[in-house]
């Protein structure tokens, strides 16, 4: 089969197609045969070399849509639509850089949607991260104000539209002056540029701060997002878009306001299947578009990860098998 494997870190140009075994079955794992998957920031990270815990040589890549090429000792039927994310998928064993991949049974969920493999390929990982942190973290309602930070990121487009969704009111943020417009069309109520330091322009559309925060910058913007939390407001941490993953000179007595709540989301750590048909259930009947970026075959996965570098996607990166 033809697969991406990792065997040092590299820049995005060094990324090949190789042939390689298809991976032989045993008991508790099922075969699937990929047929889409997207582009993750982690992914990029690992690529890199700054993720100590994968051991190299590995196939990375930490979802997939697919079929089920043989379901071993499963329940499943050969032919089953799935998806997998996360629980290792790409780390601890081979992702979804290839034709296929051998993943536990456990960690495969069967799909009852007649989307095309693209469009489904854009869900997992991105949608379920936005919806985990908007409804099971922050338990967003429709009269909520909720503050995206790094609003342009394929999370926080996400998030948008899902936060729309329900009536919610939303302020988006960005760093780069061109996407304000982007993010209006998206649906964004207010649209801040993102200078690093955004408790000033805050009070001049909500004086008393937001209820809701979904932090994506991450530690660089975390200080600055808790001081703009309303009374009782909740703020959660999902990802690291820039910064060090370690946040220096944080004291929580302090950086904290007094009755709000600091929290995260980890699609990864606590994964739950329920959540994850929730969130098909909701894009099904609430008839929302995913906005996909752009689409490549799995022999230009170089030109993919340059792609996702290059900060200039506005939605989900999706790769395919021919």
């Amino acid at each position: 089969m033809k697969a991406v494997v990792l065997e040092k870190a590299c820049k995005a140009q060094e990324l090949i197609v190789q042939d390689v075994p298809i991976p032989k079955v045993k008991p508790g794992w099922v075969l699937v045969k990929i047929k889409a998957f997207g582009i993750n920031r982690s992914e990029i990270f690992t690529r890199q070399g700054d993720s100590p815990s994968v051991k190299l040589p590995r196939i990375i890549g930490i979802e997939c849509v697919g079929e089920i090429a043989d379901p071993s000792d499963s329940s499943f039927q050969k032919g089953q639509r799935v998806v997998s994310l996360m629980g290792g998928l790409g780390r601890e064993f081979d992702g979804s850089y290839a034709e296929y991949a051998l993943i536990p049974s456990t960690q495969v969920y069967p799909i009852n949607q007649e989307m095309d493999w693209v469009e489904l390929a854009a869900i997992p990982e991105m949608y379920y991260t936005a919806y985990g942190s908007l409804f099971d973290t922050l338990m967003l309602k429709k009269e909520d104000i909720l503050l995206i930070r790094g609003g342009t990121s394929s999370v926080g487009l996400a998030a948008l539209q899902l936060a729309k969704s329900v009536g919610a009111t939303v302020v988006s943020t960005t760093r780069n002056k061109n996407k304000v417009e982007l993010l209006k069309q998206h649906g964004a109520d207010f649209v801040l540029l993102d200078d690093g330091d955004m408790k000033a322009q805050l009070p001049t559309i909500f004086p008393k701060g937001v209820n809701k925060i979904l932090e994506l910058v991450g530690t660089v913007t975390l200080k600055d997002s808790l001081s703009m939390l309303a009374e009782k407001g909740i703020l959660c941490m999902t990802g690291i878009l820039g910064g060090e993953w370690v946040l220096d000179n944080f004291e929580p007595m302090r950086d904290i306001p007094s009755g709000a709540y600091f929290t995260q989301f980890d699609s990864g750590e606590n994964f739950k299947e329920k959540l994850l048909s929730d969130l098909f259930h909701h894009i099904s009947h609430y008839q929302m578009e995913v906005p996909i970026a752009k689409v490549f075959p799995l022999e230009e996965i170089s030109q993919a990860h340059i792609f996702m570098e290059s900060n200039s996607a506005n939605g989900k990166i999706v790769v395919v098998n021919r």
